[in-house]
């Protein structure tokens, strides 16, 4: 069996986002193993043997239009992976990057991209709960300009408060609804998004700080432990651990995968899901119980 026609990348054009380090990154050097054209863009310099490299700032639209000029007419996948982590003040810049560049340059690239392609996206186990906000996500999303949203996170500071959780879940949000949109679906484009759980990258300083409320990083590190790792005794991800399979879930080996949210966190927030179940199921009992008593 022929690995790199079973992927179906080899000799397509691919654009990834965040590709100078972490998750990125390892997805970035599978691609070309892999044999694609690979696109590659990040604000930091890119030192991969891509067929191009683009250095830009993708919080602001006047420098992501700069770059899609210069991508190819044809795409055949793209993976948006680009983020930052969240510190105070910067509840804006968090919204712009972890979300609102993603949703602009999928919207964009779109009239671009081949039949049967493939955009996907890195979101977070931070996305956790998207449907609590479902309905102001899809509010956003379906503003049609850049400067629409500007001014609508403008006149919305209560969710934009949370930062990078209400980023993500605006990602997840997007690819719940827009997977059958006429747009997407009428060129069979797939959506989908990796979920990761706690993984180290060159942002993990930045997210120890980001979780203290002090900004000390030992004691963000140890939050973040609490959070992610005690419960099963686990430990952190590398970046490849969830660098290759976005690169898999955006190949042809995935071609009937679309609208999914791909938890990668060794069964986390399934535990969480279970344990809330049950709660409720529980508290379900008690009430009948009760009820029944009276």
């Amino acid at each position: 069996m022929d690995l790199k026609k079973l992927f179906g990348y080899e000799g397509k054009n691919v654009v990834i986002t965040g590709a100078a380090s972490g998750m990125s990154r390892s997805a970035t050097e599978l691609l070309l193993e892999l044999g694609a054209n690979v696109y590659a863009i990040d604000i930091n310099p890119i030192d991969l043997p891509v067929k191009e490299a683009f250095q830009a700032d993708l919080s602001k639209k006047e420098e992501i239009d700069k770059v899609m000029r210069e991508l190819p007419e044809k795409i055949d996948a793209i993976f948006l992976c680009h983020g930052i982590a969240y510190f105070p003040g910067k509840e804006l810049q968090v919204q712009k990057v972890n979300f609102y560049s993603q949703k602009y340059m999928a919207d964009s690239l779109l009239p671009r991209m081949s039949e049967h392609g493939s955009i996907t996206f890195i979101s977070s186990v931070g996305g956790f709960g998207w449907q609590q906000v479902y309905d102001k996500a899809v509010e956003l999303i379906n503003l049609k300009t850049w400067d629409e949203a500007m001014a609508w996170y403008e006149n919305h500071p209560d969710l934009i408060e949370s930062a990078y959780v209400f980023a993500k879940q605006c990602l997840e949000s997007y690819v719940t609804y827009k997977c059958m949109s006429p747009e997407f679906i009428n060129k069979k484009i797939r959506l989908n998004a990796i979920n990761p759980g706690d993984t180290i990258t060159g942002l993990t300083e930045d997210f120890n700080k980001s979780t203290s409320p002090s900004g000390n990083e030992k004691e963000g590190e140890e939050m973040i432990n609490n959070i992610f790792l005690k419960s099963w005794n686990g430990y952190a991800a590398k970046p490849e651990d969830m660098g290759y399979p976005l690169v898999v879930i955006g190949s042809d080996i995935c071609s009937y995968m679309s609208g999914q949210l791909i938890y990668i966190d060794f069964g986390l927030t399934s535990s969480w899901t279970s344990a809330a179940l049950l709660q409720n199921n529980q508290k379900s009992i008690e009430e009948i119980s009760k009820a029944a008593n009276d």
